[in-house]
């Protein structure tokens, strides 16, 4: 499952996963929604795409293509490489169009996101190393440090890097 950043306000003026499903289904075929709005349809080499606006108003996608044998098969067709290609523009139009933010955008949220997980990593990881290494701590920095290092794990755990990395910030000032 790939989660997308999302402009401020669009999943509202699309009108959440209702309005989700019915822009899929300009872009791919056969598309149905659950009740819980979640949509799945195909197109060309696209062979299942599944997706949804989560809580944390991101963009939930799973996509599955062709693979191997069926994948030449497909593009040895009459037409075949022709629809790849289109596949990949529907694919591509689609986020585009339903995150508000085009390619090269989306990679650097992407790389923005992954820097805050990172972050938050690092800092558990110093805080343990420092923890280990000081005998300079006491009881308390050191049950308020692994308190917050729980709450760190725990929103990276649920795709949270923003919050993560701002619990980080804490938790370095323990020991400062």
């Amino acid at each position: 499952m790939e989660r997308f950043a999302v402009k401020r306000g669009l999943e509202k003026s699309i009108g959440g996963n209702v309005g989700l499903a019915e822009i899929a289904a300009e872009y791919f075929e056969n598309v149905n929604a659950d009740y819980d709005g979640v949509f799945n349809g195909s197109f060309g080499i696209l062979t299942n795409v599944t997706g949804h606006f989560g809580e944390d108003g991101k963009l939930a996608i799973d996509v599955e293509q062709m693979k191997g044998g069926e994948l030449e098969v497909f593009l040895s067709s009459e037409g075949g490489t022709e629809k790849a290609m289109e596949s990949r523009r529907r694919w591509s139009s689609f986020l585009d169009k339903v995150t508000g933010y085009n390619g090269k955008q989306r990679g650097d949220k992407a790389k923005e996101w992954a820097k805050k997980a990172s972050k938050a990593k690092s800092a558990i990881t110093a805080a343990k190393h420092f923890m280990e290494m000081s005998e300079n701590i006491t009881d308390h920095q050191r049950s308020q440090a692994n308190a917050i290092i729980d709450e760190i794990e725990s929103l990276l755990g649920a795709n949270e890097n923003t919050k993560a990395a701002g619990r980080a910030e804490k938790l370095n000032k323990i020991f400062n």
